[in-house]
């Protein structure tokens, strides 16, 4: 079973809420790129490829909203590694309340390695891979 750690932990700012008074669709995205950053320096931690001219290129990402968040929640996002391809990431984000359990929203991932000067896919590297090797397990 793939290991899930946190990789958020935040409140649900009045200033993140629409007219309806719950967060609006658009934060959700923020606090989960937030999330993914902190969850691809596990793999590959940007000081490992800044040098390198490389980083991470979202290819697709599916959000399904289960439940709203009001104004003033605390939040923790969890995140686990569900695929390990050539070059690429699958994982799944999942935003709770902090308190109470309850789950607001799922995000799943695909993110890839990529070249910034070539402007493509890259493989991971052997120390990279092993990092996610290890959340795999």
């Amino acid at each position: 079973m793939p290991k899930t750690v946190e990789t958020f932990r935040g409140v649900a700012y009045p200033w993140l809420c629409d007219a309806m008074g719950h967060m609006n669709t658009q934060f959700y995205s923020t606090l989960y790129d937030g999330a993914a950053f902190h969850f691809l320096a596990m793999i590959a931690p940007s000081a490992e490829l800044a040098p390198r001219r490389l980083g991470w290129a979202d290819v697709r990402q599916t959000t399904e909203y289960k439940q709203e968040v009001r104004g003033g929640s605390l939040l923790v996002i969890t995140t686990q590694l569900l695929k390990l391809g050539t070059s690429s990431t699958t994982y799944l984000h999942e935003m709770r309340n902090a308190e109470t359990g309850e789950l607001h929203s799922t995000s799943e991932l695909v993110t890839v390695l990529f070249d910034l000067d070539v402007r493509r896919a890259a493989p991971l590297d052997a120390r990279a891979r092993a990092r996610a090797t290890a959340l795999l397990e």
